[in-house]
């Protein structure tokens, strides 16, 4: 398939634009700085050098794609996620693009009940409060965007390698969770959800 990646050099994006080629897909990995992309040569890669808040660039980078993977970090500094995503949408609608993945965080909106005091009122509620809701208002734009996006809602990541085990789409009174997945199956669950419908139109939590 045609995939584009956005946030190619971040610890997910990095992670999805190696397996999509390992997979054989063709891969655009959509990036600002092309230079601290990881990724192994290959005519399979395309890289797009670009900015997220460039919506002419998106529009051109989207053309011809099959599926949108989104992967958008930005730490906790500002509202990139959510403006990237939101021009990435208007884009796909552009061209006629309906597939988006989407990775966001354990945590909004029913994944609440599953955060404990620790990340809930520590990292969330201080720490990490702008990137938290960054990540409400990129999730808000999915949601009232006409298109087949999938939301994946990670737990904390960890640097373990691709195991293809973790628990999907549990609910707030989910026992047993660790509260932890590794980089890779986040990109492994994100990619597997390409070639499915069962997530369309849905936010889906998964952790270890």
């Amino acid at each position: 398939m045609n995939l584009i990646v956005f946030g190619s050099t971040g610890s997910i994006g990095t992670l999805i634009v190696k397996q999509a080629l390992q997979e054989g897909h063709r891969v655009t990995a959509f990036t600002r700085s092309p230079e601290k992309l990881q990724a192994p040569a290959s005519p399979l890669l395309h890289i797009f050098k670009g900015d997220l808040t460039d919506k002419t660039a998106i529009q051109e980078a989207v053309k011809n794609q099959e599926a949108v993977l989104c992967a958008i970090g930005d730490g906790n500094k500002g509202s990139i996620r959510a403006i990237g995503t939101k021009n990435i949408i208007d884009a796909m609608k552009q061209e006629g693009i309906k597939r988006l993945i989407c990775e966001t965080t354990l945590g909004l909106g029913d994944s609440a009940g599953n955060l404990n005091f620790f990340w809930k009122y520590v990292m969330f509620g201080m720490l990490l409060k702008k990137a938290f809701k960054d990540h409400q208002l990129q999730e808000q734009h999915l949601v009232g965007s006409d298109l087949d996006y999938t939301i994946v809602r990670p737990s904390a990541f960890t640097a373990g390698e691709r195991t293809d085990r973790y628990k999907i789409g549990f609910d707030s009174k989910a026992k047993g969770l660790s509260l932890k997945i590794s980089r890779a199956d986040v990109a492994g669950f994100m990619l597997k959800q390409v070639t499915s419908n069962e997530y369309i139109r849905k936010a889906v939590s998964i952790s270890n």
